[in-house]
């Protein structure tokens, strides 16, 4: 009985232990901080960063918190709160600096770049929308390996300073691929789409939620093949390039949000 019992304990230390791979630490502005949080064998513990839950996934024996760091983070410690078996305790996470280029573009519609006041007002009620979206955390534990949603090569890279018609914009909150319209935009790791709409900005654009707070969009498409509520397998179609919302041509740009951040999206690819 002591043996089988053992026996059992180690298989679950094995499955817990080595569940996913991990995104590579990157601890900067924009990347994504791995946090060792110790042994596997106990149970699994639960980490918060101001207030918002952090995705706990096991590797190697190991239990990690992936902390997807904003791309306005300062170069000073953040700190995140561990609740496990042994009670809270709080580790302090060091954040480097990170230096992203400057991109220049031209809109030629100018509304797209200086909306009017019920553009604004359209703009105001989407963002609301969206950062609710952005918050969603379910316990389904997430594959962080992901497959590249599209075939292309990547053009608009993750964090660029971007300037619209000599205006300075946000940064680039995701990576675009240069794809031609009507190509197929496919889901890389298994999720649920959690939400589909047409936004002044984004586009036709579709959510998918994969896991812990890892969630990923899909913006700019000429057409959604999917709905809210609908479960996906990786590789499954989510709809097709387009040119939506404010771009300057067909391509489809790639969001991962991680704990409410965009992080960049080549951190989960490429990976065994």
């Amino acid at each position: 009985m002591k043996a089988t019992r053992l026996s059992f304990l180690l298989a679950g230390l094995l499955l817990t232990g080595a569940a996913h791979a991990l995104p590579p630490h990157t601890p900067v502005p924009g990347g994504i901080a791995v946090v060792d949080l110790g042994p596997a064998g106990t149970g699994k513990p639960s980490a918060r960063w101001h207030g918002q839950a952090l995705a706990v996934i096991g590797n190697n024996g190991r239990w990690h918190a992936l902390l997807g760091i904003p791309l306005d983070a300062l170069p000073v410690p953040l700190e995140i709160v561990v609740a496990d078996t042994d009670g809270t305790r709080r580790l302090s996470v060091p954040v480097g600096i990170k230096n992203y280029p400057e991109q220049r573009l031209h809109i030629a519609n100018q509304r797209l770049v200086e909306p009017g006041p019920a553009d604004l007002a359209r703009i105001t009620r989407e963002k609301a929308h969206t950062d609710h979206i952005k918050q969603r955390f379910s316990d389904a534990e997430p594959d962080t390996a992901f497959a590249r949603p599209a075939d292309g090569r990547l053009s608009s890279r993750f964090g660029l300073r971007r300037v619209f018609n000599g205006q300075p914009r946000n940064p680039h909150s995701g990576l675009d691929f240069a794809v031609p319209a009507g190509a197929p935009v496919r889901a890389p790791a298994p999720g649920v789409v959690i939400d589909t709409g047409d936004y002044f900005f984004s586009g036709q654009t579709v959510f998918v939620d994969h896991g812990q707070g890892l969630l990923s969009a899909y913006m700019h498409l000429s057409d959604i093949a999917v709905r809210p509520g609908q479960t996906l397998e990786r590789g499954e179609k989510i709809g097709a390039v387009g040119a939506s919302g404010r771009a300057t041509g067909p391509h489809l740009h790639w969001t991962v949000i991680l704990n409410g951040t965009p992080v960049n999206p080549e951190l989960f690819l490429d990976r065994p």
